[in-house]
């Protein structure tokens, strides 16, 4: 896989653009106002599913990558740049002789992190304070020390390089999986003196590591992860899914905590539907891999700023994704871990007692705030407002607008009246620092793109309409991507698809096209294609002969006799194509 496709199998095309354009959900595409036109109502679309954008109003479209380089003024390299940072993926891995693949091997990576795993189980066996603070003061015992393969990081500078340098993995390897640091070209040991819980994938491959301080007076962070790499992305992983993941199925729940512990005391408490993100960094990334096993999602997150924050994105996260989203409460001990110690059956109370987060959320910011004042009333609806105008549900964000208003015991008019006041200072924030001015569309060529598309699109998807294809020739098009679908079409129409493979930039083409068609022409009747096509021939034609006309007009200014005349024939079969077009036209 090379880097343009990593970065797209870690970003979505519609939190990409959603950072330029304000995008509300149409079916299973994303709409908003384009960015390249002074448009009032929404043309633009996303696709999701097909990875692509266009802009109707324009003719503009593409991928990810096209549009910020359209909006940042970039080339190609920049903006894969722009979006690899964004996706933390480190294009240097992908920078190798020729010859050589682009970047690491993964497979090897993900052995070398097995063995690096498989050695720090056996240093934390050998290590009696280290296996102490397991196995007696975390109380986690063998079965599950070994089912989360929980391990031990010796401190003593190059142990673990030492050690898979001698299973024949190169330093740059070893760097690569994160596993080393290092300065004046000496290999030294990520993690040293900590208990070590592997990360791993959903098929229990190890692909990362978080190490915890072993005693408390210790130097440095308490916890540290492997970095950015290859194989770990922190936005992405979901700690413990691989042996929560049939728990889930069978509950139809998920419990999220805030901590590695957390979940691996919960397993022990038969609790084994628990995962944990990175803190309280939930990601539309967590919930889609989630939602593949239930849609029923559970927060045991702290009520300080941090949880709620986590608990305000993911709210507005579940709604576009139709995630119902739950808060657990605990009402003995600061996270499940403590409370599991004073009694397992608490936490299997507490994941039963759970409240939607919306209402969670709302009671929060009511116990902050002293609603019986005007001051307390405004700074309420200030913190609470945001979140519901975010939601995705017009009856879900209706019942919360009148719950609000019953509870501050205003008129519902005036928190509509202040939500779209703040909806119109709102601006996307990347729109404000797009850093190119946007050339102004030229509105005749702009007509010209969506023709040929529209035209294109229809001869594409339905192979009866060979009569209007027929007449058409590439030259009569303005670009070279419609140029050689026409002659693909022409060639072959029914199996001009098939014809496409390999060919990224048709492809992707294609696609634009087939959303022009989902969007403007699906569920008509043929004989309303038929039409439509015929009327679009028509104008493209008309379009390639007054272009002809200009540019023989031109040249007429300076021609002598001969190609004056040679040039004025020229025009009268321009106007015989014109005419004959008409005539064939003239009772679709």
């Amino acid at each position: 896989m090379d880097a343009a496709s990593e970065v797209k199998n870690r970003l979505s095309i519609e939190d990409v653009i959603g950072e330029y354009v304000q995008l509300k959900r149409a079916g299973h595409n994303f709409r908003g106002l384009s960015p390249f036109t002074n448009e009032k109502t929404p043309s633009f679309m996303v696709s999701p599913d097909k990875q692509i954008w266009h802009d109707f109003s324009s003719g503009k479209g593409g991928n990810m990558f096209s549009f910020v380089m359209e909006m940042e003024g970039l080339d190609f390299k920049g903006a894969l740049e722009l979006l690899a940072r964004k996706a933390g993926v480190d294009l240097e891995q992908y920078r190798s002789s020729p010859g050589r693949s682009g970047g690491p091997n993964k497979q090897r990576l993900l052995e070398l992190n097995d063995d690096a795993a498989r050695f720090y189980q056996a240093q934390l066996k050998a290590n009696k304070p280290a296996w102490n603070y397991i196995y007696n003061e975390r109380g986690f015992n063998k079965q599950t020390i070994t089912a989360f393969r929980l391990g031990y990081s010796p401190n003593t500078g190059s142990a673990l390089v030492d050690y898979l340098k001698k299973r024949g993995y190169s330093e740059q390897e070893i760097k690569s999986a994160g596993l080393s640091s290092g300065r004046y070209g000496v290999a030294r040991d990520m993690f040293r003196g900590r208990v070590m819980v592997p990360l791993m994938d959903p098929q229990g491959q190890v692909i990362g590591f978080t190490a915890r301080l072993l005693r408390k007076d210790d130097n440095g962070p308490k916890y540290i992860n492997t970095p950015q790499t290859v194989l770990y992305d922190k936005s992405r992983h979901i700690y413990g899914l691989h042996l929560a993941k049939q728990a889930i199925r069978n509950a139809k729940f998920a419990v999220i905590t805030e901590g590695n512990f957390d979940v691996i005391m919960s397993h022990q408490a038969g609790v084994s539907q628990a995962v944990a993100t990175a803190g309280t960094a939930l990601t539309e990334a967590h919930l889609k891999a989630l939602t593949r096993f239930t849609a029923d999602i559970r927060l045991c997150f702290d009520s300080d700023k941090a949880g709620i924050s986590a608990t305000e994105r993911g709210i507005i996260l579940a709604s576009k994704m139709h995630v119902s989203l739950n808060i657990i409460e605990l009402k003995v001990g600061k996270d499940p871990d403590e409370l599991i110690k004073t009694d397992p059956k608490l936490w299997q109370t507490a994941i039963g007692d759970y409240t939607y987060a919306l209402d969670w959320l709302i009671g929060i910011y009511a116990q902050r705030f002293d609603l019986s004042k005007a001051e307390g009333k405004r700074e309420f609806s200030d913190a609470i407002l945001p979140t519901v105008s975010n939601l995705e549900d017009p009856v879900e964000k209706d019942h919360y607008l009148n719950l609000i208003a019953d509870k501050l015991k205003v008129s519902r008019s005036s928190l509509d009246e202040k939500l779209n006041k703040a909806s119109s200072r709102a601006m996307p924030k990347l729109l404000k620092k797009a850093k190119v001015e946007l050339e102004p569309i030229d509105k005749d060529q702009a007509e010209t793109i969506k023709t040929e598309d529209h035209l294109l699109c229809l001869l594409l998807k339905y192979p009866t309409l060979n009569k209007q294809l027929s007449s058409l020739t590439p030259e009569m098009l303005t670009r070279e991507l419609p140029a050689k679908l026409l002659l693909l079409l022409k060639d072959d129409q029914r199996r001009a698809l098939s014809k496409i493979t390999g060919q990224a930039d048709l492809q992707e083409y294609v696609k634009i096209l087939m959303l022009e068609h989902d969007e403007l022409y699906q569920g008509l009747e043929l004989s309303e294609i038929k039409y439509e096509a015929a009327r679009l021939q028509t104008r493209l034609i008309e379009n390639y002969v007054k272009r002809q006309k200009t540019d023989i007009a031109r040249q007429l200014r300076s021609a002598d006799e001969s190609t004056s005349k040679r040039l004025l024939l020229q025009v009268r079969s321009l106007d015989a194509l014109l005419r004959i077009n008409l005539e064939e036209n003239i009772n679709v």
